[in-house]
């Protein structure tokens, strides 16, 4: 049997569902009540959708108590409303302004479990300059430099090279029109930055707050100009 490209064009083509989709980029799960209100639907509406989402196999759904908490599938569904939020702007009305009309989700956001936005390219950038990432074609890879100093960083590369994930992989970014760092080692960047508390996820946002004197650590750290 073909892949249905149609099928799985029509659950993100309906306007609600596509954003209940993208409010499920900041990589939590989130109730059906709170995604009927990003839909701006009822809650019986989202329940049926929310329904067609998970038999197609965008997102998940698990129980806690007497709530079921929904969240994208994988990281290759966050990678394509990713790519569709970028397309559409390109394709769209050249008045359009790419990416979030929010400066601060311009600057820095989570895209699903990593870091987006002008800081997470910057990074990108810092870290192929640094001779830690090459680029082949579109593929992003660790040099041996790049293995060298993540593991003196304290990452677990054999680790994260088991998950179900490629360990770098080049994101093409929604408003910056550049890549960041997606991957098992871009999860590892931002969960390390947030333990450092160089970053800060602010509570119900994809906005990533950078203070000061984080901002200074995290420059220092991978080369950021």
């Amino acid at each position: 049997m073909e892949p249905d490209i149609a099928h799985m064009a029509s659950l993100i083509g309906d306007k609600a569902r596509s954003r209940m989709l993208t409010a499920l980029m900041g990589g939590k799960a989130l109730t059906a009540t709170e995604l009927a209100l990003e839909g701006e639907i009822t809650a019986q509406t989202a329940s049926s959708h929310l329904g067609k989402l998970v038999e197609g196999g965008l997102l998940s759904v698990r129980k806690q108590g007497r709530h079921r908490y929904f969240q994208l599938t994988d990281p290759a569904v966050a990678e394509l409303i990713e790519r569709m939020l970028t397309l559409s702007a390109t394709r769209g009305s050249a008045r359009v302004q790419t990416g979030p009309r929010d400066p601060q989700l311009r600057q820095a956001r989570v895209c699903y479990d990593h870091l987006a936005g002008a800081l997470g390219v910057r990074l990108y950038d810092a870290l192929q300059r640094q001779g830690w990432l090459a680029l082949q074609g579109e593929e992003a890879t660790l040099t041996p430099a790049g293995e060298a100093f993540f593991t003196g960083l304290g990452a677990d590369l054999d680790m994260l090279r088991r998950r179900k994930r490629p360990l770098c992989k080049a994101c093409l970014d929604w408003s910056e029109r550049r890549s960041h760092l997606a991957g098992s080692l871009g999860q590892w960047l931002l969960d390390d930055a947030l333990a450092r508390h160089w970053l800060r996820r602010r509570p119900d946002s994809r906005v990533i707050e950078v203070s000061e004197a984080g901002a200074r650590q995290f420059a220092r750290r991978y080369g950021l100009v």
